[in-house]
């Protein structure tokens, strides 16, 4: 894969992608033991907590086989936790500091959650979030081929193999390591953002119908790229990006309120 996010760039807070999942999941306010180890009771709360955290969607979704498989591993967690070599594990230094940092990273989603759920977005915030975006969108699409291999002289071989009149989708089908290599090493259209900034530069550079001349490295590995054609990016209506904007528009409200809280905060 080349791709790198979608067609409207959303800024993201710190805490976002875990807040957007608290608020999504909400907690049963009561609790029973689920099971006991050695003297410590294990709340169904725990549990239901873990089963959200490995599922990633409400634990009353869970099947009964999610559910005993999973209530079994945290039993198996506080089989551990309960031993006697415990005790002289939480005395190293560096297991205290990672539970440390535990502790204040679920207090911190937790304040930030409560901020979250109580942010209103207007219509006019939208609207004007998604006027800044459509300015910040690309206004050209592109439509390219590439070539991936694993070595630059790979690479410089294939676009000797081209100045030479071999045909490009050939040598893709052939020699290209990447998903589109048996479709010519076809990505269709796609906006500069939507590639790894090497990648996307070198499109760009590019004229159409012209190919690399060099080969372009990114962490993928070495690619020969052929623009085959471009046009006007037609960018997404409102309606379709109401979600992210909504969303871009609460993290900014997050942001502003976090540096608020830091100005005092912070010796």
């Amino acid at each position: 894969m080349i791709s790198k996010y979608g067609s409207i760039s959303v800024g993201t807070g710190i805490f976002a992608s875990a807040i957007l999942v608290l608020c999504a999941y909400s907690m049963p306010a009561q609790s029973e033991t689920v099971v006991t180890v050695n003297g410590k009771a294990i709340d169904s709360v725990v549990v239901d907590s873990y089963i959200q955290s490995r599922l990633n969607r409400p634990a009353a979704q869970a099947s009964a086989e999610e559910r005993q498989q999973l209530t079994a591993e945290v039993t198996d967690i506080y089989v551990l936790a309960t031993q006697d070599e415990a005790d002289e594990v939480l005395n190293d230094p560096v297991v205290q500091a990672q539970i440390e940092l535990q502790r204040v990273s679920l207090l911190a989603q937790a304040v930030a959650q409560k901020f979250y759920a109580g942010i209103s977005v207007s219509e006019e915030e939208i609207q004007a979030e998604y006027e800044v975006q459509i300015k910040l969108s690309p206004t050209l699409q592109f439509k390219a081929r590439h070539i991936l291999v694993e070595t630059q002289s790979e690479a410089v071989s294939l676009i000797e193999q081209l100045i030479d009149g071999a045909d490009f989708a050939e040598l893709a089908m052939e020699y290209s390591t990447g998903p589109s290599g048996p479709d010519g090493g076809d990505l269709g259209w796609f906006t500069a953002n939507q590639m790894v900034a090497p990648f996307s530069n070198a499109v760009a550079a590019l004229g159409d119908g012209r190919f690399t001349t060099d080969p372009v490295q990114t962490d993928f590995g070495w690619h020969v790229i052929l623009r085959e054609d471009s046009r006007p990016a037609e960018p997404p209506t409102l309606e379709s990006a109401r979600e992210n904007i909504t969303r871009a528009v609460q993290n900014k409200k997050f942001q502003e309120y976090l540096a608020g809280i830091k100005e005092n905060a912070v010796e």
